[in-house]
């Protein structure tokens, strides 16, 4: 079934006249096509029987074509009113429409009210998690892509490895990891790379700068990488110099933790049990209240995306999902450690996706 289908099985189920889907990474899920329209309107629009529509800025008309997309497109140029150029395409497919199925969690308050505007009578559908459901479980192209983009991740921390010494800057190293990865065939970094060092690493989503890595420090490294749309995502904790007696007790606890997580990781496993796995190790150590943050999020198109993996979901895992487990111990006086892989649900357990090795490396 195409994806474009279970949108329309979607709506003739729950009697809904159009789907307008706004979120670039579910438009690329549902049509192949991917651009960031910044403030630009992008969307596509989807009936129960009728020709689907993609309305895009005219410059892109030729790249909706261009990646085999069968249907119309509506192009508008930066002087027209896009709401009016898509009041008009739907309006010539269908003759009335009084229940528009939206993304409430991406589209603007102020898009919402144009809506409004134009069509007085409409009501509206949610459709997030309709998209994030049919998301969730990943097809082996997708899988290959997420396989391809782990191993650009795992090559991404080697290179960060190697760049490491004293007195080079977070920085200086965050420029090198993006320059080799790009140069070995990855489109983009799934996220602003992180590097950071000392116990800035304390800092679950620190920032690097131009702080000088030092004999002693702990360097935290948190990257992911996009190959033909699907992000990886991978931490690895390093040490330059021989660890204190504590700081390796906080990297081991975090090792084991995740681990925990890994071992339960199968279908009919509850989301909550990776995280309370990890979450049981860390406590018992000691350091349960430097563990701010779920063990995990989903995986796929976006770097965060369905589900959470906290200790308060009870979803059940299924085969071809895939997510991060990545737990993690700060202590702003000591160092801070995460160890984060990506892993897919196989029929029989788990497959890890990113595979730099997780003993600690010395340097």
């Amino acid at each position: 079934m195409s994806n474009i289908k279970k949108v329309q099985d979607f709506l003739i189920e729950h009697a809904i006249d159009a789907a307008l889907i706004t979120n670039p990474d579910n438009i690329f899920y549902l049509t192949n096509f991917r651009s960031e329209p910044h403030e630009r309107l992008l969307g596509v629009v989807i009936f129960k029987e009728e020709e689907p529509f993609i309305i895009c800025p005219a410059m892109e008309v030729a790249d909706v074509k261009a990646i085999g997309w069968s249907h119309g497109v509506v192009g508008y140029k930066d002087t027209d009113n896009a709401f009016e150029f898509l009041d008009n395409a739907i309006q010539e497919r269908i003759s009335e429409l009084t229940l528009l199925a939206i993304e409430k969690e991406h589209i603007t308050v102020d898009r919402f009210e144009i809506l409004q505007e134009r069509f007085p009578a409409l009501q509206f559908a949610k459709l997030d998690g309709e998209i994030a459901n049919y998301r969730l479980i990943k097809n082996e192209t997708e899988l290959d892509c997420l396989r391809k983009a782990a191993e650009l991740a795992d090559y991404a921390i080697e290179v960060g490895c190697n760049e490491i010494k004293e007195g080079k800057t977070e920085l200086e190293i965050v420029q090198a990891v993006e320059q080799a990865v790009k140069q070995k065939g990855a489109e983009k970094m799934s996220f602003d790379t992180i590097v950071i060092s000392g116990k800035k690493t304390a800092s679950p989503h620190g920032i690097p700068g131009d702080r000088a890595i030092k004999n002693g420090d702990f360097i935290l490294f948190d990257l992911g990488v996009v190959y033909k749309g699907y992000c990886s995502d991978i931490t690895r904790t390093i040490a330059l110099g021989e660890p204190t007696d504590e700081q390796l007790k906080i990297y081991e606890t975090v090792k084991k933790a995740q681990q925990a997580s890994i071992d339960v990781v199968r279908p009919g496993t509850l989301a909550k049990e990776v995280d309370l796995a990890a979450r049981s190790v860390i406590e018992e150590a000691g350091y349960g209240e430097l563990f701010p943050h779920r063990i995990g999020h989903g995986l796929g198109i976006s770097v965060h995306e369905y589900p959470s993996l906290t200790a308060a979901n009870e979803l059940p895992l299924e085969e071809g999902m895939v997510f991060t487990i990545e737990p993690g111990i700060y202590d702003p006086t000591i160092t801070g450690v995460r160890i984060e892989d990506d892993v897919l649900v196989t029929k029989d357990g788990v497959e890890v996706l990113t595979k730099f090795p997780k003993d600690l490396k010395i340097i």
